[in-house]
């Protein structure tokens, strides 16, 4: 087994070994992956942390051992939306959810290369599951914009951003809003609901096809076009611009 981790903001992941083809998820900056298969430009892998598979171009990849991609070791994430780090490439910005690995003193280990962070980081297994804290890091998205396979403020989709925000507290959710459905403990009523439970969406089919997360009574945050937040009840989400209902419910599950 051969495995790589991610040295630049964002890596896009493809379904197919082309750089038309249709990006199905990101790589952050510091997150690790088993290579699956190789062709002369692109690298198939699975992700470290989710598991999902898909195509990157082998020229925007880092070589790294397992040692080097160690989850156990990798539980400080960028909680800033402004950091820096500095390779021996240079400096680039990085993304909220991002992985420091080996983050100690702001000096990290990428690889076999080390680099310098400047900006906010948590330890992602001590940050408090208060409902004040997980609106605060779900509010630090707002505003960016909806992007198929996005996982960044620069562009996010729905289940995106429910896996980053929960990423910041350590819980791993699965990546596509169907996986996530499979997760967590059903929440019987919408009476019921609190802060961090996430709610799922369907289409006229009754596959699921949205996720958001509650934020308050009555209130939910989830990307659609941009994250927002809307009004929330028994039907599914209501949006006031709109007048009218953009998503139906099919259920709600805890996960924190």
């Amino acid at each position: 087994m051969s495995f790589g981790i991610c040295p630049l903001a964002i890596i896009p992941v493809r379904r197919e070994p082309e750089e038309k083809s249709e990006m199905v998820t990101q790589l952050l900056f510091g997150e690790g992956f088993e290579i699956l298969e190789r062709t002369l430009k692109w690298m198939k892998i699975q992700t470290i942390y989710d598991s999902y598979i898909g195509w990157v171009d082998s020229k925007t990849i880092q070589p790294a051992s397992y040692s080097d991609i160690d989850e156990e070791e990798n539980v400080f994430c960028c909680s800033d939306i402004n950091a820096i780090v500095k390779t021996s490439s240079g400096n680039q910005y990085i993304t909220l959810g991002s992985t420091l690995p080996y983050l100690k003193n702001k000096k990290g280990k990428l690889g076999n290369e080390e680099f310098s962070f400047q900006g906010e980081a948590l330890n992602s297994n001590l940050l408090e599951r208060t409902d004040q804290n997980i609106q605060m890091m779900a509010e630090k998205f707002l505003n960016a914009p909806y992007l198929w396979g996005g996982r960044t403020i620069w562009g996010i989709d729905c289940s995106g951003f429910t896996q980053i925000v929960f990423k910041m507290f350590g819980i791993k959710l699965k990546r596509d809003a169907f996986q996530q459905a499979e997760q967590g403990i059903l929440i019987n009523f919408v009476d019921e609901a609190r802060t961090g439970d996430l709610a799922f969406f369907k289409n006229d089919e009754g596959r699921i096809v949205h996720v958001g997360m509650i934020v308050s009574k009555n209130r939910i945050i989830h990307s659609s076009g941009k994250v927002r937040v809307d009004h929330f009840d028994h039907f599914g989400i209501y949006n006031s611009e709109k007048k009218n209902y953009s998503h139906q419910l099919r259920f709600i599950k805890r996960i924190l």
